[in-house]
């Protein structure tokens, strides 16, 4: 599939892909995209309101969608939905997780509450592992999978008084980097 613009549009069409993050922002953005280029897409994200309004822009646009209450900083959540929707859509091709979590702002590291800062790695850091080990299996079974993760420059660069946001930014893309060492299916 082309456009105009001299770039190939990629095709999604009959593949089962989850956006985490979905009921806004990067996430919600990534689902209408994927949808549009005709992928089943499940909406997840712990906003019921906001992906009540994704799913409805997805589908009065004619694509398909479905949505999926999570909390990601839970570990059994986490994996009970992915094996459900496993179960239900017999496949998973890809993974793209948008969900995040800043946590305190213009706070001093010194005066962070340490379940703050706990609570903003198991979001944007423990979550993602535990989507990837839940998924990962489910497409080495079907020798075909993709998984994307959306880390942010914070985890490269920094912001001031951002410490817990940073930190699990870059523990992101260093977990992220183990893909360039190790072919996963």
């Amino acid at each position: 599939m082309s456009n105009n613009s001299g770039f190939e549009q990629i095709s999604y069409a009959d593949q089962v892909v989850i956006v985490t993050g979905a009921a806004s922002g990067i996430g919600r953005s990534a689902a209408i995209l994927i949808a549009s280029r005709g992928a089943k897409v499940i909406c997840v994200d712990l906003n019921q309101s906001g992906l009540d309004e994704s799913i409805n822009l997805i589908t009065k646009a004619g694509f398909q969608a479905e949505s999926a209450l999570l909390d990601i900083s839970n570990q059994s959540g986490v994996m009970d939905l992915i094996s459900s929707l496993a179960s239900k859509h017999k496949r998973i091709d890809a993974l793209i997780n948008c969900a995040g979590y800043p946590g305190p702002t213009g706070v001093l590291v010194e005066n962070i509450k340490w379940d703050e800062f706990q609570n903003v790695i198991a979001v944007n850091l423990f979550g993602a592992i535990w989507l990837t080990q839940a998924v990962l299996p489910i497409m080495k079974k079907q020798k075909y999978g993709r998984i994307v993760q959306v880390a942010s420059i914070a985890g490269k660069e920094g912001n001031p008084k951002m410490a817990p946001y940073n930190t699990s930014k870059a523990g992101l893309i260093g977990f992220v980097k183990v893909y360039k060492l190790t072919r996963c299916l």
